[in-house]
This record gives C-alpha cells, structure tokens and sequence, in this order.
C-alpha cells in the first residue's frame, strides 16, 4: 500500500512540475517527456551523453545537419565544397540565422550569426579542459591558426593535415553548434552549462533539479515548405527517477513519450515478440527501428600484460568457442522481448551501408564447434580449463546469467562480478579486467567509428580499443579507408576488418540495439534515427 501511495503522489508531482511556465489550459503545445538520466550541462561542448544532445539538440545548430536518413544536409551552411584533394571544406553560411536574446549581446537582442561565431565555437573545442571533442579533430591542421578561417562573415574553411572521409558527418555531432563569444565570455564556465543562447527552434526558459522548460524561438530559421518551424510553443522535461512513476504518468496522459527499454515497463506492454499488448494498441504509437549501437562482450588479448599470460582467454579458440556457446535468437526474444536484433555478424551494426551477413560470416549457437574449438584449446569438455570472470553491471546480469548458464554445459565455467557502471568503466579502460561487457553507440554514422574501436594505435587508456586488439592487415585496411572517398572500396574493406574481429574474436558480439518509443497519439511528425537524436522542430501535438 505503501508503495503504491508513493507512487500515486509522484505521478501527481510529476504532472504539476513539468507544466510549470507553461499553461495547456490557453492552448499553448507543449512537448512534455520525463529524463531518468541526468542533464550535466546545456554547453554543446560537453554534449556526449543521449541525455544532454537531445536537450542541446533543440538550443542549437551547427553548420550541418543529419536527416532521418542520415543523409548529411545543410543547416545553418547553405552549401560546401571538399577540395585540395579532401583537406580543405569550404562552408557558405545562410545571412538569416540570429541567436537567441541575452543581456550580453547589445540592447539584449541577438545578434546575426557570422563565419566568425565558428572560428570562436570550433577553436574553443580543442581545449581538453573545454571537452572531449578534441579527440574528433585531431585531422584539422593547427599549424599557424591554420584550422579554421573566416573569409568574411559568410565564408568558413576548416583546413585538415591528412584527408578524412567520415569528417563532414563528425560536423553533425552537437559538440559543433555554433555559440556567441561574448555570451561565453559574460558567465563564468559553470553558469553558460546552465543557460543557452543557440540559434535553435527553442530557447532556454528555466531548469532546476526537478523540471526543464524550453520555449519556442519565434526567430527561428528553418521552414517545412512554406510553415515556421517549430510548431510547438514550448518543451517540458521532467527529471523524476522512479521510472515506475514515469511510466504510469505516461499511461495517464501526462507524458507525450517514453524512449527505452529502461523507461518502459516490458512486461506489462509488450508481447514475447516484441508487440504491443492488445490493450495498448489503440493507446500508443509504438516506435521501434534498428539504432547504430552494438552491445557485446569483450575479451583483453595483448598477451604483453600479465593479467592476460595468466588467462586462457589468450587462447583464439576458446574465444570462439564462447562465441558459438549461446543462442542469441533465444537471447533477445526472452530477455529482449525482441527489442534488438541478435548479433550474428561483426562489430557493425544494421543500419550502416556495408552491413551485410551475406558477406560477414558471423557466430550462431552450434555445440559441436563449441566441442571442437574446447579440444583445440586444450580443454576437451571444459576439462581444466578455470573458471572464468565476466565483469558487468546490475542492468545486464540477467543477460549474463543467461550466457553463464549455457556456457556451463560445455564445461565453460563463468563467475559474474558485478560492478558499479563508472567502476567497471574505469577497470576496463585501464587493462585490470580480461573479461567484461561492453557496448557502442555511434557517435557520427560510418564504420570507421565502430572499426576505430579496434586499431592498433587508439589501445586504451588513451584511446577505445579496450581489448588491445592488434592485426597488421586490419590497420592497413583502416588507414587506408580513411582517404578513401570510394564508397564501395570503403565497404569492401569495411568488410573485410569485420570479418578479421569475427575470426580473431576479441569480442563476443551480443546484439544490434533497436530504438523503441512509445508516442502520444496527439504527437504527429515525432521521427526516429537510427541515430537516436530527438528532434522536436517538426512535431505538432493536436
């Protein structure tokens, strides 16, 4: 009863909060959803978690912008040319954007933006004390100012030291929105984290610890046909973390979505199959499409560490052996509901161009390789081989329950430790763990970000390849997509580096994520990505 109580009375907060500043009763469209992560900051260059892109995504623009079908298209740069053999881009800008207002542009009114807001926004990132976006320019040329110039107030250039292909998509992530240096410079660090004053559909209202307001930009630049955009008066975001509160106030009407499978009660709304429940069919709009994101298991293979001489994970075949131990069809169906996709490629996911199991032969569950690949290890039915430790967290120890208890009818003997997800973290990029799970999410849409993982040069803990994976012939194909502006060459050596993390098995890969929602139908013209950006400029609530 008690439970119950509590939960009735959040509902009740939760609704209250996330009108405040904002009246539905005078027909005003309010886009209302619920955060059970938390915002850190409004500055786009600390947008890297989902929860901060999708609030900096309404505040701000950058020069271009991904589209649904992760097609990169103008936004505030009407048009570009990649020359000098792919190391200069050249970006013209459109003369009708203008910041928000803010006491520190003159007589409080936002200015016009200029190829010099740009030089300031893209200089200012490649401080490391600013953000970790640094690491994603590391191809621009620094050299004598020579990165970024403004040829007059419409004309951009970024100038790079070796050409890169996937670059123009790197120029859709939020770290590049264009922000005023005077409004920077007229709140201390801390205090631009929690205002914004971008150029985008919506403009900052007000945040505290329980609610979030945007309200709509009536300057705002961009037309669907001949209609403004937005269409919405403004954006509510809730911060209540219980998500069984959350859900119910969705179910009553006071949320417009809910995104997630940790925001959505599975039991209660879906089938085994992944399906709506009857009861739910006429009430919500399921969402469901395949996001760039790989969950897997990982193992650490550079035989030079100690940890990895004392473990038989060392051993190619019993990776692969892992690999073949478990039914990733049964996996996703019953644990999953079916939301995801199981992995029977490589580290690439669906949704990007050279996904292709025809060409990737991938791991499907198949005792008898798993007898066989025992045997060559030196462990015929598991026989002396130790028990080995998967590291996880308490959001997939059910999973890892799962795998632990096929893996055990081969003699392939599993202990799970689980962790704190900021402990294992911390573990795992500094080589204290052989055996852990893992995933990634894209951060720009092209293989290279997933491949990337896997380099020889990017080991950890400087760079993301946490297993010290290592192979002559992958880096070579690597380097060499990164000039490459063949896109069939590029997908055929994409491919390829596939099929080489299959065969050497560093990974386990466990399945494809999918992007789920569930939509008020009073929500129109809410799209999804297999990115999973949240983009409320075309949304209209009737």
């Amino acid at each position: 009863m008690k439970k119950h109580f509590c939960i009735v009375i959040c509902t009740l907060f939760l609704a209250s909060c996330v009108s405040d500043n904002v009246d539905e009763n005078n027909n005003r469209r309010i886009f209302k959803y619920n955060e059970l992560g938390s915002v850190s900051s409004l500055d786009p260059a600390a947008a890297r978690s989902v929860e901060n892109i999708w609030v900096v995504n309404q505040l701000y623009n950058g020069l271009v912008q991904m589209n649904d079908s992760l097609q990169v298209v103008p936004c505030i740069a009407h048009s570009w040319e990649i020359w000098n053999n792919g190391l200069s881009y050249t970006f013209h800008l459109r003369n009708d954007v203008y910041f928000h207002d803010d006491k520190n542009f003159e007589g409080g009114k936002g200015r016009k933006v200029t190829a010099h807001d740009f030089v300031y926004s893209f200089n200012r990132l490649l401080d490391p004390s600013v953000s970790s976006a640094i690491s994603l320019l590391s191809q621009v040329d620094t050299t004598n100012f020579n990165a970024f110039i403004a040829t007059n107030d419409s004309t951009f250039t970024i100038n790079l030291v070796q050409s890169f292909t996937p670059f123009l998509g790197i120029l859709t992530m939020k770290y590049f929105s264009v922000i005023p240096k005077e409004v920077v410079e007229g709140y201390s660090k801390d205090d631009f984290g929690r205002i914004a004053v971008g150029t985008g559909p919506f403009k900052f209202k007000m945040w505290n610890d329980v609610k979030m307001v945007l309200v709509k930009n009536e300057h705002y630049f961009e037309k669907e046909g001949k209609n403004k955009l937005p269409y919405l008066d403004a954006v509510a975001v809730s911060f209540v973390k219980d998500k069984e509160s959350a859900f119910l106030s969705f179910m009553q009407g006071d949320l417009d979505m809910v995104s997630g499978v940790d925001a959505i009660n599975t039991d209660k709304v879906f089938t085994v199959n992944g399906n709506l429940n009857d009861e739910f069919k006429n009430k919500f709009v399921l969402q469901k499409q395949p996001c760039l994101k790989t969950d897997y298991l990982g193992f650490l293979i550079d035989t030079s560490l100690s940890i990895v001489k004392k473990s038989p994970l060392k051993i190619a075949a019993l990776r692969q052996a892992i690999n073949y131990g478990f039914d990733r069809n049964k996996m996703v169906k019953y644990l999953r509901k079916n939301i995801g996709i199981p992995a029977q490629g490589g580290i690439i996911p669906i949704g990007l161009p050279s996904f292709d199991t025809t060409k990737i032969t991938g791991y499907s569950y198949n005792p008898e390789r798993v007898g066989k690949l025992l045997k060559m290890a030196g462990f015929p039915e598991g026989k002396g081989l130790p028990e080995i430790t998967l590291s996880t967290t308490e959001q997939y120890l059910e999973l890892a329950e799962y795998i632990q208890a096929q893996l055990r009818e081969f003699g392939i003997m599993l202990k799970i430790d689980v962790q704190k997800a900021s402990v294992l973290s911390e573990a795992v990029a500094n080589q204290k763990i052989n055996f852990f799970r893992k995933s990634w999410v894209a951060d720009y849409p092209d293989e290279e970000n997933f491949l990337s993982l896997f380099y020889s040069k990017n080991n950890s803990p400087k760079g993301f390849n946490y297993t010290h994976f290592s192979n002559d012939k992958f880096d070579w194909l690597y380097e060499r997509t990164l000039k490459e502006t063949n896109d069939s060459i590029r997908y055929d050596a994409y491919q390829q580096m596939d099929q080489l993390i299959v065969d050497n098995a560093p990974i386990v890969p466990l399945y494809y994520d999918e992007i789920v929602r569930l939509v008020n139908p009073r929500i129109n013209g809410l799209h999804t990505n297999a990115m999973n950006i949240l983009s409320l400029k075309n949304v209209k609530k009737k």
